[in-house]
């Protein structure tokens, strides 16, 4: 049962990645623009390991589904398949909240604009959240150390490629990326008058 909860989670998540690369592909947007363009600077080297580390993630996550029995405690496999379940809920509805402005990676050619409403008002990057939680929960659901490292390494990869885009958009966006920025957290939460 734990099998089938764990490779519907991925099937989820990855369905709605590909579904919205797909429908915005129909449009003429190119949605995947990790690691494009001419540019070789730090950006670009930081979405070159983000695509590893995203992609090789998958397998080892695949691997791990099929052929690790967990030996965590069943309240640790509960709560990862929740996480699981509540990361494809976040990352769907960041990604329809975005509608045509999402991308995957710096958009550095394409004009977007700044979504802050929906699911935007108590999170500057749900997409990267539900990820995370994503990761989180297939690690619960169906541990191993391999897992563990390419996990880590992949969370610890998105949270560089935010710090990369959060530079990008407030220079794109400037003052009101900033007042954005000040009222609301990176990962989950609006800031109190105190923290502004």
């Amino acid at each position: 049962m734990n099998r089938v909860a764990g490779l519907v989670i991925l099937a989820i998540f990855y369905g709605i990645y590909i579904g919205k690369m797909l429908l915005q592909k129909r449009k003429g947007i190119r949605t995947d623009q990790m690691a494009r363009g001419r540019r070789r600077d730090k950006v670009f080297y930081v979405e070159v390991i983000l695509k590893l580390a995203t992609y090789s993630v998958v397998a080892v996550e695949l691997v791990s589904i099929i052929l690790t029995k967990s030996y965590l405690p069943e309240g640790f496999i509960a709560a990862g398949c929740f996480l699981g379940v509540i990361g494809d809920i976040i990352f769907a509805t960041a990604v329809i909240t975005m509608q045509d402005s999402w991308r995957a990676g710096l958009a550095q050619e394409d004009e977007t604009k700044m979504i802050t409403d929906g699911i935007y008002k108590f999170s500057r990057n749900p997409a990267f959240l539900g990820f995370d939680l994503v990761y989180l929960g297939i690690l619960l659901m169906f541990f191993n150390w391999i897992l563990f490292v390419f996990s880590m390494f992949a969370i610890i990869m998105l949270h560089i490629q935010i710090l990369q885009e959060e530079s990008y958009l407030l220079k794109v966006f400037g003052e009101e990326y900033a007042a954005y920025r000040g009222r609301v957290c990176r990962y989950l939460g609006r800031k109190s008058d105190s923290q502004q």
